[in-house]
């Protein structure tokens, strides 16, 4: 008879313990968010201040990725992951104790270096190969189902919370702390560290007539973050303008916008593992596209149907398109950093670096444009960098060797 499910001994508790320390930390992340502009600005921030600091840990995070990234593969990534975590929590504590703008700055440029130590280590455990089965990609999509279902829901708390204690910005803080601090057990007891790498991994391909492992292609590495930044940056344009495009452009009501939101994301959070599945078992190639022909069809249906139900068709058409785009990405990324095993935590620091780089400058690109130029230069320039994203992927899957080509090593004894 047909097993509808999967045997209890093929769950794999990294898995769900970096998916759970996902849920966490982005749940505590979420209250900080909401929470820190506004209390920011009870100290007396500017707009332009308050500006700054939300995006100075990403900055620090980008600025220091390169330098982290080796951290993991020196001690390994579950010891890094660890680190990141504990610096993490910390990080909601100070908050409850800060009180002047340059505590702020300061605690969230520490924020960032949390970032750059947890993000490749964790991606390195979800890329890691299973016993020759696949299963990346539906990890990375699990990962980031996780991480969208605790952000939409820890800022819903954040508000619930301000609107009964009142300003008590503190309380929330230590909610974010303890929120932050629960996975750290659960990272501890279940993340089985990975065996540790003293060689470059080599290919299983032999010299003619000498016996010798011939030396692996040079992973291309900048090329690939190339496309990151890229489907990054025309992904998030619309992320931080899509209320005043909803409320400005389209006509809709506050109540319009968020009931909008709240669709799209049950459709992110739906339709995450099922691309997962389709890159595991079908082709990540072809989810990969899905992002581009997702980002080009909701720019035409925002511009061309500024309306409850075209805003609404086209935000969730664009979610999709992000929740086919992380197990992709993800999948790609692990595959990257197979080819040379020693250094697969500093390459996921580049390849995110790079994801992280067209995350800052889109928005940035997007306000630019409508500024200057109105939406339909901002709707145009994203169609095009939607077709060139898809070019630019063609062109780096050419590159890369099968993922069943890449050699595993084997195992070897795991640090302690």
């Amino acid at each position: 008879m047909k097993r509808w499910f999967p045997r209890r001994e093929s769950i794999d508790p990294t898995l769900l313990a970096i998916v759970g320390e996902g849920l966490f930390s982005r749940m505590a992340f979420g209250i900080l968010s909401f929470a820190l502009p506004l209390y920011a600005r009870s100290l007396g921030l500017s707009l332009a201040q308050i500006g700054i600091l939300l995006s100075l840990n990403s900055a620090v995070a980008i600025g220091c990725k390169p330098l982290l990234g080796w951290t993991a593969d020196r001690f390994g990534p579950k010891r890094t992951l660890v680190v990141a975590v504990t610096l993490r929590s910390l990080v909601s504590l100070l908050l409850v104790f800060s009180s002047a703008p340059w505590q702020l700055f300061g605690i969230r440029s520490l924020h960032g270096i949390s970032m750059a130590l947890r993000d490749p280590a964790a991606g390195v455990l979800l890329a890691e190969p299973k016993k020759g089965k696949g299963g990346v990609a539906s990890a990375f999509a699990w990962y980031q189902t996780a991480k969208t279902v605790a952000g939409s829901s820890s800022k819903a708390v954040a508000g619930v919370l301000l609107g009964l204690l009142g300003p008590r910005y503190p309380i929330l803080f230590l909610v974010g702390f303890v929120l932050s601090s629960l996975p750290l057990y659960v990272v501890l007891r279940y993340v089985r560290e990975l065996p540790k790498v003293e060689h470059r991994a080599a290919s299983t391909k032999m010299n003619a007539g000498e016996g010798a492992p011939v030396e692996p292609a040079r992973a291309p590495v900048f090329a690939v973050a190339g496309l990151g930044f890229v489907v990054a940056g025309s992904a998030e344009m619309l992320a931080g303008l899509f209320p005043v495009l909803a409320t400005e452009y389209a006509g809709l009501t506050t109540t319009q916008t968020g009931l909008v939101y709240a669709v799209s994301t049950t459709v992110a959070v739906v339709s995450g593992p099922i691309f997962g599945w389709l890159s595991d078992n079908v082709s990540p190639k072809l989810v990969l596209a899905i992002r581009g022909v997702a980002n080009a069809l909701s720019s035409i249906v925002y511009l061309a149907f500024p309306s409850f139900a075209g805003v609404g068709v086209a935000r969730c058409v664009d979610d999709m398109g992000t929740a086919a785009f992380r197990p992709a990405w993800g999948s790609l990324m692990g595959r990257v950093a197979q080819l040379d095993r020693k250094k697969r935590a500093r390459t996921m620091s580049w390849l995110s670096m790079g994801e992280d780089g067209g995350g800052v400058v889109g928005p940035m690109l997007a306000g630019f444009l409508w500024n200057g130029w109105g939406i339909g230069a901002l709707m145009g320039t994203r169609v095009l960098l939607a077709v060139l994203s898809e070019v630019y992927a063609f062109a780096i899957s050419r590159k890369l060797v099968p993922a069943e080509a890449v050699p595993v090593p084997a195992a070897e004894p795991a640090l302690s």
